[in-house]
């Protein structure tokens, strides 16, 4: 890394809310290097500091979800809190919020009020439904987001409920697009000096991951169901049980890859069959070509299938607990698993930096601060010049 800079260094940016995907952004500019400053209610902390399994007492998702962060108190529901956000505003690039919408103009922090302060202000606003719209005032978290995005409808297998994915995807799918909404914002800002409003909402951005579902009802009359581990119109992928009864996943639906695939099983001549030679002619045929792999692959090892699949190019790999991802030579190599020195914990282990830059490389310089207000004294006596007197003013008032 060129001089250890990271690229978002010089960015300060406000992260106001609590859980997923609020903070979710805020840790993905925070690893870039942006001066993340989160804001915690002095007599409320965010519920993620004990969400997850714990250890010894201390959650173990929060270090994760604030990591590289700043911590500070500040009551927000009183005038002289609000007074001293907006001061903290004049210095900052960037607000995260994801509150209901018209929390942040009941208190006097809209927007409008907020550019009047400082005309370059980005504020990234994160819902469950948007800004606008019949539905904006609704609460709504990840999981109504995913029901009304699509994802719900598509996930599980046909003959039962709709399931849901075993993550926070739907608050995560929003904070990966107020991310890209943030940076570009900033970069536009570069040109015209202002800032401006990006506006997610989280069911929004999971329908816009719902690849083609649109046109294919409008179009066609279709609509796509619960497929359990497959995808509707791509085959072969799926799968597969192995002798020693273990799963492996297979993906080789395109025409080459499905020739290879052929070849590593000793059948060449499927790859020319006319149920088998064409995308649609697989897709049409799905069921019965799954069951000749599945014949194949369970007269094999796990090892020995994977080992000829590679050999022949073909994706294929093994569906990965914690565990196996913790043995993965692929991971250690990358940096996936990194550690970071815990105030309590020690060694503390969590997912490393994605995307991989080549020259300035995203870094976690620390977990997220164990206590809360940790870094108030910086934050109101660097920044923003106060006296210890008036810190102390304000710790009894309950303001900070």
């Amino acid at each position: 890394m060129d001089n250890e800079k990271l690229p978002l260094e010089g960015v300060r940016i406000i992260e106001m809310g609590s859980l997923l995907a609020g903070p979710f952004t805020g840790r993905l500019l925070g690893d870039f290097g942006a001066e993340i400053i989160k804001i915690e209610a002095p007599d409320k902390k965010d519920p993620m500091r004990d969400w997850g399994k714990q250890k010894d007492g201390h959650g173990l998702w929060w270090p994760i979800q604030s990591r590289n962060k700043k911590s500070i108190t500040l009551n927000l529901r009183v005038k002289e809190g609000q007074e001293l956000f907006k001061q903290l505003v004049r210095e900052a690039d960037a607000i995260i919020e994801n509150f209901r919408p018209g929390t942040l103009e009941k208190w006097g922090l809209s927007y409008e009020i907020l550019k009047e302060i400082n005309p370059g202000i980005v504020m990234v606003r994160t819902s469950g439904f948007g800004q606008t719209g019949p539905y904006k005032d609704r609460a709504g978290f990840g999981s109504v987001g995913e029901a009304m995005g699509g994802l719900r409808y598509v996930t599980g297998f046909p003959d039962r409920p709709p399931s849901r994915i075993g993550i926070s995807i739907g608050d995560t799918l929003a904070a990966l697009f107020a991310t890209i909404g943030c940076l570009t914002a900033l970069y536009e800002k570069k040109e015209s000096g202002k800032g401006q409003v990006v506006d997610t909402a989280i069911y929004e951005a999971v329908f816009s991951v719902m690849e083609s579902i649109i046109p294919d009802y409008l179009l066609t009359g279709y609509i796509r169901e619960r497929m359990g581990n497959i995808l509707p119109g791509v085959a072969p992928s799926n799968i597969y049980l192995t002798k020693d009864d273990t799963y492996i996943v297979i993906g080789a639906n395109a025409d080459g890859v499905f020739k290879r695939l052929c070849q590593a099983m000793g059948r060449p001549e499927l790859s020319d069959h006319p149920k088998y030679a064409t995308h649609h002619a697989r897709s049409e045929n799905m069921k019965e070509l799954d069951l000749l792999i599945e014949d194949w692959t369970r007269t094999l090892s796990a090892e020995t299938s994977l080992k000829l699949l590679e050999e022949h190019g073909v994706p294929s790999g093994l569906i990965y607990s914690a565990k196996e991802i913790l043995e993965d030579p692929q991971y250690k190599s990358r940096d996936m698993i990194i550690t970071t020195q815990h105030e309590h914990l020690g060694d503390f282990p969590m997912p490393g930096i994605v995307p991989k830059l080549s020259r300035t490389p995203g870094k976690v310089r620390h977990v997220g601060p164990e206590s809360i207000g940790k870094h108030n004294e910086y934050v109101y006596k660097q920044i923003l010049k106060i006296s210890e007197n008036e810190m102390n003013r304000l710790k009894e008032s309950q303001i900070i």
